[in-house]
């Protein structure tokens, strides 16, 4: 299947400036093409994610991918799907961001047939006389009056800074067209004004012959309207030390009925044939989340290699049948870190009065007694019966937890002090 008529099978494509010359193209030859984010933050959440999949599979594809690392639009700031002006970041703010996105994005592509740069390095050369004579003059101020991006911002206002962002982005383009053969630029919807502005620039440049193309990719909701990727929780990041590799996990793994097979579309690299008999199974079969299933398999391992995987896998497993003592300390953090949480102090004590009066777990005495005869209560992944049993906080995971599980499926996390 032809990457184009791939994509679209897959639901990724929103808008392209000439879908039938671009899959002329792709199929006659292996093309260069960008995507570009911004180090606005230290991490990419899943949102970010999407066209950068879409990069993934022009990779897969045999083509070059090519990412731009915005440090010198970055430092001027995008206004596209803001109400308000975006607070200017410093400079040491902008380096800390890009080292940790370059990272991710060596993680996800790997070294081979696959180009990361940085825009500060070109746009840093233009002086302002530079700037205006070579390129401000070549944009019409009502054009770009009319692109989405800023007519949805001039009712509030809108600087003279992010007013001319289409103009930088336009001219990585050009930079890119020119110095790396690429001629395709892929974004998000909010991005089409911005990319059909460096298009319009390379054919006022290079002439209107030049192969040049753009393609965005929908906005993403799910089901019930809402906006993907974001959870009571917040969003969902791709770095392991504000998402979990498990809780990553979990997100996907609990996605709805209605919504699963449009993520494995967009999120996985599974054939057409495999996404259908999973489809299949959805309708069939769908107490089994065995779709689900596969596609929190296929992500995870995709962001976090297959030791993220196993690590989720083997913390879900625990979670399940209970058995947690053989986690190891970080894996207790990572399964525990949104169940209520208490701290006490190291001391042993006899496990009535630690429930009732440390932890505060059981409400009193009588009840605590009445759970643990009862077998009601697990510590570490053990049930204890026994009301003379001593609790020893420092016995397990490193000295710094105990899991207690009262009933079924009710966790706490007791922190060690």
């Amino acid at each position: 299947m032809n990457i184009i008529d791939e994509l679209e099978w897959r639901g990724a494509i929103n808008q392209t400036t000439d879908k039938e010359a671009l899959k002329e193209l792709t199929e006659s030859k292996n093309i260069g093409l960008y995507c570009g984010t911004d180090p606005t933050g230290d991490s990419l959440h899943i949102g970010h994610l999407i066209p950068f999949m879409i990069l993934k599979r022009f990779q897969l594809a045999g083509h070059h991918p090519v990412i731009i690392i915005g440090g010198g639009t970055g430092a001027i700031g995008d206004p596209s799907g803001r109400k308000t002006e975006r607070t200017l970041q410093t400079e040491s703010q902008l380096e800390h961001n890009k080292k940790a996105l370059t990272e991710q994005m060596k993680k996800l592509f790997g070294t081979d047939n696959f180009t990361i740069v940085d825009n500060y390095t070109w746009l840093k050369n233009f002086t302002m006389i530079d700037f205006l004579r070579d390129f401000g003059k070549l944009f019409n101020v009502n054009t770009m009056l009319n692109k989405e991006v800023v007519a949805s911002r001039l009712a509030s206002g809108i600087s003279f800074t992010e007013f001319t962002y289409q103009i930088l982005q336009a001219v990585d383009f050009l930079h890119l067209y020119q110095s790396n053969d690429v001629q395709l630029e892929i974004g998000g919807s909010d991005q089409w004004g911005n990319i059909t502005a460096g298009i319009d620039l390379i054919h006022k440049v290079e002439g209107p012959d030049a192969k040049v193309y753009g393609l965005t990719i929908p906005l993403m909701l799910k089901a019930d309207g809402t906006k993907f990727g974001k959870t009571a929780g917040g969003a969902i990041w791709l770095d392991p030390k504000k998402t979990s590799p498990y809780e990553f996990y979990q997100f996907w793994i609990n996605q709805d009925d209605r919504d699963v097979v449009k993520y494995l579309k967009y999120f996985t690299f599974l054939s057409k044939d495999e996404i259908d008999e999973l489809a299949e199974k959805v309708k069939k079969e769908p107490w089994k989340r065995e779709a689900q299933r596969r596609l929190a398999e296929e992500v995870t391992k995709f962001v976090h290699g297959e030791e993220g995987l196993a690590e989720a896998q083997r913390i879900t497993k625990a979670l399940f049948s209970g058995d947690v003592a053989d986690l190891t300390t970080e894996e207790i953090e990572q399964a525990f870190s949104n169940v209520p949480s208490v701290e006490v102090s190291n001391e042993k004590k006899n496990i009535i009065l630690w429930l009732v009066d440390d932890t505060k777990i059981e409400p009193s005495r009588r009840q605590a007694r009445q759970d643990v005869e009862n077998g009601a209560v697990h510590i570490n992944g053990e049930k204890v019966t026994d009301i003379d049993a001593e609790i020893d906080p420092s016995s397990h995971f490193d000295g710094k937890f105990v899991i207690v599980r009262r009933g079924k499926k009710r966790y706490f996390l007791v922190r060690v002090k």
